[in-house]
């Protein structure tokens, strides 16, 4: 049985989907890009203030949940330039002990949701 997870916390989706989905023990999220969700106005300034950003509304679709970055077993990260990859990084590595960073991939690609510079998504287990 899936249980949907919504929180005012992070923002709204912007299409037909949920912020996450519980299944078992098993959070699966959907991407989150740069939206404050107070304003609903995307932060863009840098990119190292837009994964921020990314990373704080995934925190608390994780929270929703009782989980913390700990539970993280998979992160995915869509980039549209492969030149960030070190900034969006070093913001990202903030969030993750090394010793137990989860498993990931970072993909380039053309463009992204309202043409932003990064998304992520993951995957955490309780």
């Amino acid at each position: 049985m899936k249980k949907i997870i919504k929180t005012t916390k992070a923002p709204l989706p912007i299409g037909p989907y949920n912020q996450a989905v519980l299944s078992g023990n098993t959070l699966y999220t959907s991407g989150q890009i740069a939206i404050n969700p107070t304003t609903g106005e995307l932060i863009l300034e840098s990119i190292e203030e837009e994964t921020k950003q990314v990373m704080e509304n995934m925190k608390e679709v994780l929270l929703a949940t009782d989980m913390t970055f700990e539970n993280v077993v998979k992160t995915s990260i869509f980039i549209s330039d492969m030149n960030n990859f070190s900034k969006i990084n070093s913001v990202y590595a903030q969030y993750f002990d090394e010793e137990n960073a989860p498993a990931r991939e970072t993909v380039e690609v053309a463009n992204l949701p309202k043409f932003v510079n990064v998304e992520i998504s993951m995957i955490a287990v309780k």
